[in-house]
């Protein structure tokens, strides 16, 4: 499958779900989310676990890009991931959690997240169908973003796993404690 994302910063959070409500959207609900990625030679693999849901596992492949961007992704559960990336347990790369709040505008999907140690995002998504070309999902998710403009931020081209990957690269290493003077 394939999708059109875009991800950005959000500066009010409140001013946001405000401006989702003024433009018509529609909140679908509320989500804590754990997602696991993995180390893989090729795309991203992530386990996404929800409370209350099966855990469901994403292969996607991405271009990091602050525009809008083309997705192509496929979700597995946990005996069809075995099987394409076999049994051997992946090693993992980053752990994300997050809450999330889903608002749905005509074809656009709003993810409101708070990401644990990076803040408050907002991505947008459009499933690319038939009848859904990738440029009319480009301009849905643009309108979208203009209206909410003034809530948001600057654009991200980055997954939250990478945002949390260089944040940690980031942090100091502490010295382990001098040992006592005799």
């Amino acid at each position: 499958m394939q999708n059109v994302e875009c991800k950005c910063e959000v500066q009010d959070a409140e001013l946001a779900r405000l401006m989702l409500i003024g433009v018509g959207a529609r909140h679908v609900g509320a989500l804590t989310q754990v997602d696991t990625f993995y180390r893989i030679p090729d795309g991203r693999l992530l386990r996404r676990e929800t409370t209350g849901d099966a855990p469901e596992y994403l292969f996607y492949h991405r271009h990091n890009r602050v525009t809008p961007r083309l997705a192509h992704f496929t979700v597995y559960n946990e005996q069809e991931m075995r099987t394409r990336f076999g049994a051997t347990p992946l090693p993992v790369w980053v752990v994300v959690h997050k809450t999330r709040d889903i608002w749905m505008q005509g074809d656009v999907t709003i993810h409101l997240d708070h990401v644990d140690n990076l803040g408050d995002f907002a991505e947008f998504v459009v499933l690319v169908r038939r009848d859904r070309h990738a440029g009319i999902c480009h301009r849905a998710i643009n309108e979208l973003r203009q209206q909410l403009a003034p809530a948001l931020g600057g654009m991200i081209a980055t997954s939250y796993a990478d945002m949390l990957a260089d944040e940690m690269q980031d942090r100091p290493r502490l010295e382990p404690p001098a040992p006592p003077a005799a």
